[in-house]
């Protein structure tokens, strides 16, 4: 038996074209965004996401995802975890554009007009609302509630540390509709605009993601906005965290690679006691340990994205590189930090951001502790065998 784990020529190709964009025109802004953010400003305006959206666009790089019938590239989970490891070489917020919510597919032949389009195009922009004050890891707890009236529902409650929240013109957003069928057939998904009544208010953070917490106070939404099946939303919302999981990882590697050849290159240039830092042999193992985890978390996380585009169940390969992977990108960025000693600690070096932001890899699309949950579940219950894989 023989395993080939080189990439393919095209997957090599999509890698290095995306890495070429990312260093020539994206790299560039990172003092302008460190500047705008620090003034309490948006890093990246939209005029400029857009232009970068569209210089991506003029060679190729639109709808990455999304399936050819809407004018995308459909080039499959692995080769978009190779993009999201390259984004994640800058801490600019930039995202190609051209894709949409997994979910918003289940959207019927009107509904696609209105909402689906018009988001893979970017004239639209969603947000997924599931989470609530007290249902975060424990999404089947929402207590958000949707009553028939007529041919309408009348929507009551609360979403919060919802990304985009504050940006949105459209929710999707996850409301009980039968208390007695539980998280299963009681839940249902609505696409709800944001000129039906609800509103946002953004919720400060520790990094630069400013989440918003969403109202609803008797917002009357009409029945053919459902999405998907009623009482079938908990589904659909399982299948928008399953396909985010690995993506964070990804991300986690070319944040953490990164930040290693930062560490290397200082260590390298400063000198203490007539000898480089990278001579002594404390900097020499944190530079080892950290090049050790990075490599384990790529092949967690390509195992994950590439049985994904076998149409295998990814689901506990995915929870392992969340949890390993979002570990992972912490422990390299402390010890980047500590490398370049007082220095890594100012804002005169984006150190410090990096520092704030991957703390959130272990909070959010599960936390720690769910994904440990998931993965001793399922080998105790025989839902996946001890060295199956």
């Amino acid at each position: 038996m023989s395993v080939d784990f080189s990439l393919s020529s095209e997957e090599r190709m999509i890698r290095d074209t995306v890495r070429n964009f990312i260093s020539k025109e994206v790299m560039p802004l990172e003092a302008e965004v460190l500047k705008n953010e620090r003034e309490g400003r948006p890093g990246l305006s939209a005029h400029t996401m857009k232009q970068l959206q569209e210089k991506a666009r003029a060679i190729g790089f639109w709808g990455i995802n999304t399936p050819e019938a809407y004018g995308g590239a459909a080039l499959g989970s692995l080769a978009l975890a190779l993009t999201y490891v390259e984004t994640g070489r800058t801490f600019v917020p930039f995202r190609f554009g051209g894709s949409a919510d997994n979910i918003l597919y289940a959207c019927n032949a009107e509904q696609k007009e209105r909402y689906l389009l018009p988001t893979i195009e970017g004239t639209r922009r969603s947000c997924f609302a599931l989470t609530e004050p007290g249902a975060g890891s424990d999404a089947g707890n929402i207590r958000m509630t949707a009553r028939k009236d007529g041919r309408d529902w009348i929507l009551n409650g609360e979403k919060i540390f919802i990304t985009n929240g504050n940006d949105a013109d459209f929710a999707m957003v996850f409301a009980v509709t039968d208390p007695t069928q539980g998280a299963h057939g009681g839940v249902t998904c609505f696409l709800v605009d944001r000129d039906m009544g609800w509103r946002s208010s953004p919720i400060q953070t520790m990094g630069e993601w400013d989440p918003g917490a969403l109202v609803f106070d008797e917002v009357r939404v009409p029945d053919t906005n459902i999405l998907g099946e009623e009482g079938y939303g908990f589904d659909l919302a399982m299948r928008w965290i399953g396909a985010a999981r690995w993506g964070i990882p990804a991300r986690a590697i070319g944040v953490a690679e990164r930040l290693l050849d930062m560490a290397i290159e200082h260590a390298k240039s400063r000198h203490t006691f007539g000898e480089p830092l990278s001579s002594r042999q404390a900097i020499q193992w944190m530079i080892a340990d950290s090049a050790v985890e990075i490599e384990a978390t790529k092949w967690m996380t390509f195992h994950a994205a590439w049985r994904d585009d076998q149409g295998l169940d990814n689901r506990h390969q995915a929870s392992i590189a969340k949890l390993y992977g979002a570990n992972m990108a912490n422990q390299v960025v402390d010890r980047v930090l500590q490398i370049h000693g007082g220095m890594g600690y100012t804002k005169d070096l984006p150190i410090e951001r990096w520092y704030r932001e991957v703390r959130l890899f272990r909070i959010f699309d599960g936390t720690d502790e769910i994904q440990r949950y998931i993965i001793a579940r399922n080998l105790i219950k025989g839902h996946v065998l001890v060295g199956e894989h």
